[in-house]
């Protein structure tokens, strides 16, 4: 056995990360966040990645059996470690305390519950559970959708899709119209962590270049009466997991409240159920427990004491 390190280099190791994510992949994510988690955040405009370069692997005869890696904020580090490997839980937790983002007392090193090896490692240099949430999933053999989209809405056809609607959307669904409404601003950038000229680009830039392993066909997008796109809802399909990645999901303010969001993850369900998915993800919010998800997973993040 012949291991070896590999600092993440930003244009080029995507798809390392990616196949070791699908190979540690269990139900509810015991063993780490799944595979769309971290492409996501890497071709999204939210994410820091100034510090990408600290991520680092390690490998196995080139190939990779660990990952040391954060997402946002940049000071919560996440880890991926192969059954047979938890030799190196010692040294991965060393390194993302010494090396990875974060001022002594900020930095925050997030686990799973079947990450044991490294949450031993972790307890020896001095952290423990500070706190702890869920994100519900949606079972397929539990759990049947059947929310029906509301009178007066639309599909839109997500290969027909209108970038500049769908940044609008995005804007006002994740109530960013408190730092000014997205139709005023003159394109320049006034340095807020978000704006719109950002969620533009942003949504622009994955449409016409869209990430290695997404799947916007199967992104739900609703519209009203007057063709506005009032709701959103992505979505990552990974088949070696049979994993349905839902991310992210929205409503305009003024449209809540009609049932919008539940259409939309119920043409998810019934899009994804039929190529053969065993879970959906969701959220912490209650409204995941209200129509039906009833599983999770649970995120513990540990502090040194």
């Amino acid at each position: 056995m012949a291991i070896t390190t590999k600092n993440f280099q930003l244009l080029g190791d995507n798809q390392l990360a990616w196949d070791l994510m699908i190979e540690n992949y269990a139900p509810c994510c015991v063993t780490g966040m799944p595979a769309p988690f971290f492409e996501y955040a890497l071709t999204s405009s939210w994410m820091d990645k100034r510090f990408t370069y600290l991520n680092r692997f390690w490998l196995d005869e080139g190939k990779p059996v660990g990952f040391v890696f954060y997402e946002s904020p940049l000071t919560n580090v996440f880890f991926h470690l192969l059954p047979g490997y938890e030799f190196l839980a010692e040294e991965m937790i060393a390194y993302a305390d010494s090396t990875m983002p974060g001022k002594p007392g900020e930095k925050e090193l997030v686990f799973f519950p079947a990450q044991t090896a490294l949450m031993e490692a972790a307890q020896k240099l001095g952290y423990a559970q500070a706190y702890a949430y869920d994100d519900m999933l949606l079972n397929f053999h539990k759990t049947v959708l059947n929310r029906p989209l509301p009178e007066g809405y639309h599909w839109v056809d997500p290969s027909d899709v209108d970038p500049v609607k769908l940044a609008i959307c995005c804007w006002k669904g994740f109530n960013h119209e408190d730092k000014g409404p997205f139709e005023n601003w003159d394109g320049e950038d006034p340095g807020t962590d978000w704006n719109p000229v950002k969620s533009y680009q942003g949504i622009v830039s994955s449409i016409m270049a869209p990430p290695p392993h997404s799947t916007y066909e199967y992104d739900v997008i609703i519209a009203d009466a007057t063709g506005e796109y009032v709701c959103y809802s992505g979505m990552w399909w990974v088949e070696e997991n049979k994993l349905a990645y839902m991310e992210p999901l929205c409503t305009v303010p003024e449209h809540r409240g009609k049932g919008l969001a539940a259409a939309a993850l119920t043409r998810h369900y019934q899009q994804m159920g039929a190529l053969g998915a065993e879970y959906m993800t969701g959220g912490g919010d209650p409204f995941y427990r209200k129509i039906g998800y009833t599983e999770a997973i649970r995120w513990a993040h540990w502090k040194k004491q």
